[in-house]
């Protein structure tokens, strides 16, 4: 039987996670794509915290007239100023079992905007 798309997704996932993991020198910056949302953390595996988020539901973010992955880009832009003031430069980027493409792409160009090196 054939997989859903979210079994396929949860399938990728798992396989980048095996190798993506974030330490408190280099998090991770993981994303969380919905229909009408997108969702940012950088995450310290070792410690399991959440350092920074940052999600298209923000009220800066959301009263913003944009399209959906001009708002991922927006919500790059507030994840990393949030990382770097926590005193994180480089990132680990984690795309969630997602195409780098569109408004995963956007976000990740707007969080090296804002100064992430990853």
């Amino acid at each position: 039987m054939a997989l859903t798309k979210e079994q396929r997704r949860q399938r990728i996932k798992n396989r980048i996670r095996k190798v993506v993991s974030g330490t408190e020198a280099r998090p991770r910056l993981t994303v969380f794509r919905s229909n009408k949302e997108i969702y940012a953390q950088i995450i310290d595996d070792v410690s399991g915290k959440t350092i920074s988020a940052a999600s298209s539901r923000d009220k800066d973010i959301d009263t913003a007239k944009v399209n959906k992955s001009e708002a991922a880009k927006l919500v790059g832009k507030a994840v990393a100023e949030k990382a770097i003031k926590a005193g994180i430069e480089t990132i680990a980027f984690d795309r969630g079992g997602y195409l780098y493409h569109g408004r995963v792409k956007s976000l990740a160009e707007g969080a090296r905007e804002a100064g992430l090196k990853f």
